[in-house]
């Protein structure tokens, strides 16, 4: 399939993350349109940590009940970050903000961001992790991150590409934008196959 044949199909992003559409358009699809899909984010009790990401993508994917055009590509997202067997979900204050940093602090946990891509003919569903080690952050380091960055919106407290993650991340192991809220190389290669098949 030519290059041109996937890059100019309709993408339906349904993300409010300015992230994942910065990256969608870096990776050369200029028909991004973004939506909001109200999904009922609850879990089943006996979905595993690392298995939450995929579950809420694909249940975000199922609550768009229009119908979409041919050639066009739904795409829902979610990222979660696991320490040991805990989600550490999007922080609703500065005190939470402040209690998942100083988990995070020191130690290596897993981000796992999951896709599922949608068409008029098939649905798709993947998830790749990647795993960071935090420096140990002191407790004026993580006030400066939260006062100036905010990071309510971001599973784990942190966004990758901000401060915390110039100044405070020693290692990672896997792909930097899996991170970042998309598997970008993933990502493409499942596009290419959903319009093959």
């Amino acid at each position: 399939m030519e290059l041109s044949n996937i890059l100019h199909r309709e993408i339906i992003l349904a993300s409010q993350s300015p992230r994942r559409r910065q990256l969608l358009k870096q990776m050369g699809f200029n028909n991004v349109n973004t939506i909001n899909i109200n999904a009922d984010e609850s879990l089943d009790c006996d979905i595993k940590p690392e298995e939450t990401a995929e579950f809420l993508a694909r249940k975000k994917s199922e609550s768009y009940t229009e119908p979409l055009s041919e050639g066009a590509i739904l795409i829902t997202a979610d990222t979660t970050v696991v320490m040991g067997n805990v989600v550490l979900n999007k922080p609703e204050n500065e005190i939470k903000a402040r209690e998942t940093l100083n988990i995070l602090s020191g130690k290596t946990h897993k981000v796992i961001t999951a896709c599922c891509l949608r068409t008029n003919k098939a649905i798709k569903s993947f998830s790749q992790t990647s795993t960071v080690k935090f420096k140990n952050l002191t407790e004026e380091e993580i006030s400066y991150y939260i006062q100036n960055y905010a990071p309510y919106d971001k599973a784990g407290a942190y966004g990758i590409q901000e401060w915390i993650g110039l100044t405070g991340i020693e290692k990672i192991e896997g792909d930097y934008y899996t991170i970042m809220g998309l598997p970008c190389q993933r990502l493409f290669d499942e596009i290419k196959n959903i319009i093959s098949d």
